[in-house]
């Protein structure tokens, strides 16, 4: 069993544990930690177990290009104030509250975010979100620390991270010098500040796929 399912199990099975209508749950990290992956998966894990379970991503919440180009921060894409952080503390309280939510996902190729993309209904008992600043000691964003039901970080070395960023521009057809540039002026510092400034979380997983 990798690293990855491991941890997968090892969280369904204390969720599932826990008795209260609706678990709101945080994965927290560095970009390219693997958020996005052990959401999915973790949502997989419980719906086969019978578990009404929803991902819901952070990206959602990036601000459009055009107001960030309007502000000087569009290089900046992916720093904490490029995205709607208010916003997304406002749909996280809906969530709690039970009700069914809609939210806005983030089309990665188009670089733009589409409103009212995922549904949470309301009989969703298990509501995951992920993303980058939801375990961040920086208003606003640290008042989601009180909303979540269980908290989790995905720690993994910043050399390890750096080769998944570039990666990451690779993938996209970039050269391997552009690549690089894009992540190590951006990327890479976001990620130094998340680490730095990261809250306390109730589980902490590496974020490895490979064999344990």
């Amino acid at each position: 069993m990798n690293s990855l399912t491991r941890h997968v199990f090892e969280l369904a099975d204390h969720l599932i544990e826990m008795d209260q209508p609706r678990v709101l749950v945080a994965i927290a990290g560095a970009p390219g930690s693997g958020k996005s992956t052990m959401a999915t998966e973790l949502a997989r894990r419980l719906n086969a177990r019978g578990k009404r379970a929803v991902v819901v991503p952070m990206d959602g919440f990036h601000l459009d290009n055009a107001i960030l180009e309007a502000r000087s921060m569009l290089q900046r894409k992916g720093a904490p104030e490029t995205f709607d952080a208010n916003g997304f503390i406002r749909l996280i309280k809906a969530i709690k509250s039970g009700e069914e939510v809609f939210a806005p996902v983030f089309d990665r190729p188009r670089d733009l975010s589409i409103a009212g993309a995922v549904v949470i209904p309301a009989n969703a008992r298990y509501v995951i979100a992920e993303g980058n600043y939801l375990m961040f000691d920086e208003a606003p964003w640290s008042e989601l620390a009180g909303l979540w039901d269980v908290s989790v970080r995905l720690d993994v070395p910043m050399p390890e991270l750096r080769a998944r960023l570039i990666q990451r521009w690779l993938s996209q057809n970039l050269s391997r010098a552009v690549a690089t540039r894009r992540a190590e002026s951006n990327d890479i510092p976001n990620a130094q500040r998340i680490i730095a400034k990261a809250l306390p979380c109730d589980f902490i997983f590496d974020g490895q796929p490979a064999q344990a």
